[in-house]
């Protein structure tokens, strides 16, 4: 037995597809008329040489792609780095906060004392502090490394916002879940080990991605403590050179590695939603 589609269902599938096309086409036509007229006001402006010259200068480009290209690495390398650091942090304060045993209060006040101050600090703010503060007290074993003090300033800022995001994912799953494992038996380690956590992070994955597209674009605040990066090195070449046109190099980097992260972002929220749909 194999199931055939009726005509109606045809005709349905028929008049989708039909308002899909028309869909794309209007859309097509209507962003080549918007970048038409946007190409036709800057190029008619009255600045526009000199912004061309200043900013979009092929020459300059290609001097400066190879040494942003370089910076960049250091980006990617800081993004990888701080990633799973700010990951396991947020989780950990994420779970201390939900501990609701009087003897783990102290740690519950250490955990929304964290949250508090480091979402409240601006995290170029946070940045000269880790990156000029740590190295000034001269301990030992206090890194020196200008990339590895970027690491920790951006750990800290961002665990506070992703263990908020791991916190709402755990509270948003429902009380019956809990009490149906602890009435199986389970302790509340293995609740939310097996239960909780599974849900909560399936959850809170759009979110967190959208975290961290804006921690690979925050990587370039360790410019600010002198590491050279891409951005450095674009204000190497721009001051040499009195064009901005390396920054435009930084700027197309950037924007090529966060684009797909952002895509698959709406992707998984997409997903998800459908998915509490069905």
């Amino acid at each position: 037995m194999t199931w055939v589609k009726s005509e109606r269902q045809l005709e349905r599938e028929r008049v989708r597809r039909g308002r899909a096309r028309l869909s794309v086409s209007v859309a097509t036509a209507s962003t080549i008329v918007f970048l038409v007229l946007v190409v036709t006001v800057a190029a008619n402006a009255p600045g526009w040489p000199r912004v061309r010259e200043t900013f979009f200068s092929p020459s300059h480009f290609v001097d400066a792609l190879p040494d942003v290209l370089d910076g960049f690495l250091l980006n990617i390398k800081i993004f990888l780095v701080a990633e799973p650091l700010i990951l396991l942090l947020g989780l950990l304060v994420a779970l201390v906060r939900g501990l609701r045993s009087p003897v783990f209060f102290p740690l519950r006040c250490l955990a929304i004392a964290y949250t508090d101050v480091f979402r409240g600090i601006p995290t170029i703010l946070l940045v000269y502090l880790v990156g000029f503060g740590l190295p000034a007290l001269r301990l030992q074993g206090i890194p020196q490394d200008e990339a590895t003090l970027g690491v920790i300033a951006l750990t800290l800022s961002y665990g506070a916002y992703v263990a908020e995001v791991f916190r709402s994912g755990i509270e948003s799953i429902h009380p019956s879940q809990v009490a149906a494992a602890r009435s199986l038996g389970l302790t509340h380690g293995k609740t939310m080990r097996f239960v909780v956590l599974p849900q909560a992070v399936r959850r809170v994955v759009p979110p967190l991605l959208n975290d961290f597209v804006s921690l690979q674009k925050d990587t370039a605040l360790v410019a600010t403590v002198g590491a050279v990066e891409a951005l450095r090195q674009a204000e190497i070449h721009a001051s040499n050179t009195f064009n901005y046109t390396p920054y435009l190099v930084a700027a197309l980097l950037f924007i090529l590695l966060t684009i797909p992260m952002a895509r698959l972002t709406d992707y998984l929220a997409a997903r998800s939603q459908r998915r509490r749909g069905a």
